[in-house]
């Protein structure tokens, strides 16, 4: 693992450029895949009258969806601020590696003031958490908690015209009782570093002369709640860690030692390529950890977890040294209680539209984990969309008018794509011809059951660092545009409404995922159906990182 020391000066990584110099760096992310950053230096600003004219823009968190949206947005045109707990950027998919030690935590964070001092235009950054969103009045409320200050929760507020919300989410226990009081999380360095310290408690405390065999065997328990990329990542380097380094250091426990994989569903990695599940499960096998599957958690407490069986609904007992939950996210509170305000009160998370703007609130956008764009059915603009291509109004469609609006059609309905392919269909055009490849001209009844099955293809797209990066970069070229599009009214075609839109919807382009799997194996979904597993896999895992 000494490839990481390329990247182990962290607060450098984004210094070493000259003035206006574009940067490109890019990242393999085991929760989505490759990640690509750019940066650009604005120009000073020297106007004060112009300067004092600008919008009010503030932006709610520091992770991937935020820190990528302030990279590139231009910041001689708005008067930022950013809100945030934490004063850093964390690089999470190396958290698993933070808690073994593989990966020192200061490796893993940059300074959010680094940052944002990269642009000449002022950008102001509050080291406080939201509280409370006021759609109405275009304000947001914030606190801010030092334990060391004499005033330990201090309230302000601050106006915006433009909101730009990337919170992130919170753990999802599922209410499942005692997790929260039982239970380690992976989703911030602090939780890396209790977790390092944690692991080495048990191997300390399994060595004192009066524990049992069977305290010595529960101590020494590991379970690991979900089988996801996280879940999995985690248990291949602790694996590592224990056989490598552990067992050296404590080798009269050596025995005593386990880990194990609880999943509810059949699979573990059951989001990658089942090639890739079979090939996680085999090596885990082999290394020796349990994988459990088909197994609900039910209760946590503060020696055993409780879990239920699917197959048999047997409940049973597993005694634990240390469980780590990792089972997927929720809705924070601040968000839960901003939808309630907006009319989403009946969502699990937060809805934009495919410009990522907050469905029901006035200026404000939500990108990353925090939000998910409600992508539109084709089959409820079929009607618009026929108007739109019967240009002679004569009640059928010819391949020819279905051409001119097939662009806009594959730019606001990303499932169409999905269709296709799945259907190995080379266009859209061949929805109108016949079996033998002829073209054929559809009336709107035809052309409802050409296209009845376009929307089985739409699919919520995961909370992972890539989705995240990559509206972060959208939606702050989106801004930097206004000003020009204004002028420029170009975009795809409005089927619900007259014109076309200013601005190209989000598009998220998956460019695959990576699954490390301990002793130099690991596992790539990548672009293309192309799957690899092996050593050569997880060097061109650990060749991405040095970049």
């Amino acid at each position: 693992m000494k490839i990481f020391s390329i990247i182990n000066r962290s607060s450098k990584l984004f210094n070493d450029y000259p003035s206006g110099s574009r940067l490109l760096v890019l990242f393999a992310v085991s929760t989505g895949g490759m990640v690509a950053y750019s940066e650009s230096r604005a120009p000073e600003i020297k106007d004060k009258t112009l300067e004092s004219k600008k919008k009010k823009m503030v932006v709610l968190g520091t992770g991937w969806a935020g820190i990528s949206f302030i990279k590139d947005l231009d910041p001689s045109m708005y008067d930022v601020k950013i809100v945030s707990p934490r004063n850093y950027f964390a690089f999470t998919p190396l958290l698993p590696s933070v808690t073994c030690g593989t990966v020192e935590a200061r490796s893993v964070v940059e300074p959010v003031r680094n940052i944002i001092k990269k642009g000449k235009g002022e950008i102001e950054f509050c080291e406080a958490g939201c509280t409370k969103i006021d759609a109405t009045n275009k304000k947001v409320l914030c606190r801010s908690t030092f334990e060391n200050s004499p005033i330990p929760n201090r309230d302000f507020s601050l106006d915006y015209d433009y909101l730009v919300i990337a919170v992130g989410a919170q753990v999802n226990t599922f209410n499942t009782p005692g997790v929260a009081e039982h239970c380690h999380f992976l989703k911030e360095v602090e939780d890396a570093q209790k977790i390092r310290r944690t692991v080495i408690d048990c191997f300390e405390e399994s060595v004192l002369p009066d524990f049992s065999e069977e305290e010595k065997k529960k101590n020494l328990h590991f379970v690991i709640v979900g089988g996801g990329p996280t879940g999995v990542e985690f248990a291949a380097e602790l694996h590592d860690h224990i056989v490598e380094d552990l067992v050296q250091l404590y080798p009269e426990v050596e025995g005593y030692v386990k880990i194990t994989v609880v999943q509810s569903g059949d699979h573990i990695l059951n989001t990658f390529d089942e090639r890739i599940s079979a090939f996680a499960e085999t090596k885990f096998s082999r290394d020796g950890i349990e994988v459990l599957t088909g197994c609900r958690v039910v209760g946590v407490y503060n020696d055993a977890i409780s879990m239920k069986v699917k197959s048999t609904g047997e409940v049973c007992r597993i005694p634990y040294g240390m469980v780590v939950w990792s089972t997927g996210v929720g809705t924070r509170p601040v968000i839960q209680e901003f939808m309630e305000q907006i009319g989403q009160g009946d969502r699990r998370v937060l809805a934009t539209d495919e410009w990522l703007r907050v469905k029901g609130a006035t200026d404000v956008f939500a990108l990353g984990d925090c939000a998910t764009v409600d992508q539109r059915r084709l089959f409820d603009d079929i009607a618009a969309i026929f108007e739109a291509a019967d240009k002679d109004h004569s009640g059928t469609l010819t391949l020819d008018e279905f051409q001119d609006v097939i662009d806009d059609i594959l730019l606001a309905y990303p499932q169409v794509e999905h269709y296709l392919k799945s259907n190995h269909m080379m266009s859209l055009s061949d929805l109108l011809r016949d079996s033998e490849g002829n073209e054929m001209e559809v009336d709107i009844e035809g052309f409802k059951k050409a296209l009845a099955h376009v929307d089985s293809q739409m699919k919520h797209l995961p909370a992972t660092a890539q989705v995240a990066a990559q509206q972060g970069a959208y939606l702050a070229r989106c801004f930097n545009r206004v000003e020009y599009c204004k002028d420029h009214p170009e975009g795809p075609r409005r089927f619900n409404s007259p014109g076309r839109h200013k601005f190209l919807p989000f598009r998220y382009k998956h460019l695959g995922q990576f699954a490390p799997l301990g002793g130099e194996q690991a596992a790539a979904e990548l672009p293309g159906d192309w799957v690899s597993m092996g050593k050569s896999t997880q060097w061109l895992w650990y060749s991405i990182y040095a970049r």
